[in-house]
């Protein structure tokens, strides 16, 4: 088969998948145009038609939206004919369309595919209704958006802030899933630990204070005093009068009361240890952490029965970023939380999109035998990964 009929048979796979309703989504990577990033092809309900929507993600940080009939097998094939990937995905199987440098072209997966869909009892995908306001906590509107330049004077999120503006409201979702672990009144105690330039602290005030009309006591604190005496600025324009950031180390951070939620946003490495261990040093009711790079399991891994793994260094790496998360999972449970690795965003969007999420249990003893074993679970994970 030449290769513009191969290029033309990915395209009628995924018109095969978006008209039996199959289709999850068909990704179209590595362009040859080099303003553009990416195109994804998903189902859309547009009034009350079906659509096959083409979303083209430009190197500007602007998206074009084209809509094609699902058996427009033509265009879709021109939309190919431009990326050197193509990743089909489907609710009976995926496949994989690539092209060579020298052009060669071929389909990975595509007998068992086409079979699949020819099926006939193939699961329907979900399809997006065009139309549905998106249900997020902040609209974009509110001031402290405008006054950390997220959103423009009308409203608007800037175009280069909509993924910023996106883990915004993906953080305060997965605060929102927490509340029944929070006091439900009196004044709450947060802290935002090396909170940075504070989008979340501000976030998350807003939200407790505006949004659910809380008492708020909340604290942020960074190393940097020029970030802090910024911060600070802000949030006197905002009269958040109960938003108050601290120039300072963490580890001699004293909250002085009891903490109801800890939050951290990407502190760098080790950094992240120190607000868990702070966090659990309080027993706080909540917290939620996403780490940022992950360098000193990589610098001290020891362990031979992984040596197949770790002689790799990408995926050496890869493996100490899951150990180091999933350590610092398991001392959180050895201390009486129960836990979550969560994603915080697409990947697509950052690498940096695991939440670590802890829920402190309200009945546990730290004389328990349940202690005990998760504390020698810990210590066992450990040593294994150090060659202790």
């Amino acid at each position: 088969m030449a290769d513009h009929e191969i290029t033309a048979r990915m395209g009628e796979l995924i018109s095969a998948a978006a008209q039996n309703g199959t289709l999850k989504r068909a990704v179209l990577s590595k362009p040859d145009d080099r303003a553009t990033v990416k195109c994804v092809i998903t189902l859309r309900k547009i009034g009350k038609s079906i659509a096959a929507q083409a979303e083209t993600f430009r190197a500007d940080n602007k998206a074009l939206h084209e809509n094609s009939p699902l058996d427009g097998i033509a265009r879709l094939t021109e939309l190919i004919s431009g990326f050197s990937q193509v990743n089909l995905l489907t609710t009976v199987g995926d496949c994989e369309y690539r092209r060579s440098k020298s052009g060669k072209c071929v389909i990975l997966g595509e007998a068992k595919l086409s079979r699949a869909l020819q099926s006939g009892n193939a699961p329907t995908a979900e399809i997006i209704d065009n139309n549905r306001a998106k249900k997020r906590i902040l609209t974009g509107d509110e001031p402290f958006l405008r006054l950390l330049d997220v959103s423009d004077e009308s409203g608007r999120v800037r175009d280069k802030k909509q993924s910023k503006f996106r883990q915004i409201n993906r953080f305060l979702e997965m605060i929102r899933d927490c509340l029944s672990h929070l006091p439900t009144d009196g004044e709450l105690r947060i802290c935002d630990l090396c909170c940075g330039k504070s989008y979340l602290s501000f976030a998350a005030y807003h939200y407790f204070a505006n949004v659910l009309g809380r008492r708020v006591r909340m604290t942020g604190v960074d190393l940097k005093p020029d970030v802090v005496a910024y911060c600070n600025e802000v949030a006197k324009k905002l009269n958040f009068d109960g938003l108050e950031f601290l120039c300072g180390d963490i580890n001699e951070y004293n909250a002085g009361e009891k903490v109801h939620l800890v939050i951290s946003l990407h502190a760098c490495d080790t950094a992240t240890d120190l607000v868990l261990g702070k966090a659990m040093e309080w027993n706080a009711d909540v917290i939620l952490s996403t780490p940022c790079c992950h360098h000193e399991l990589n610098h001290t891994l020891n362990c031979a029965p992984l040596a197949f793994i770790a002689e790799h260094s990408m995926l050496r790496q890869k493996l100490c970023d899951a150990a180091t998360d999933a350590l610092r999972l398991k001392l959180l449970e050895a201390n009486g939380y129960a836990v979550a690795a969560l994603e915080l965003i697409d990947p697509e969007e950052t690498p940096k999109n695991v939440m670590l999420r802890a829920l402190r249990k309200k009945h546990f003893e730290s004389s328990s035998a349940e202690a005990s074993r998760l504390r020698a679970e810990y210590e066992q994970a450990k040593s294994f990964l150090l060659g202790l």
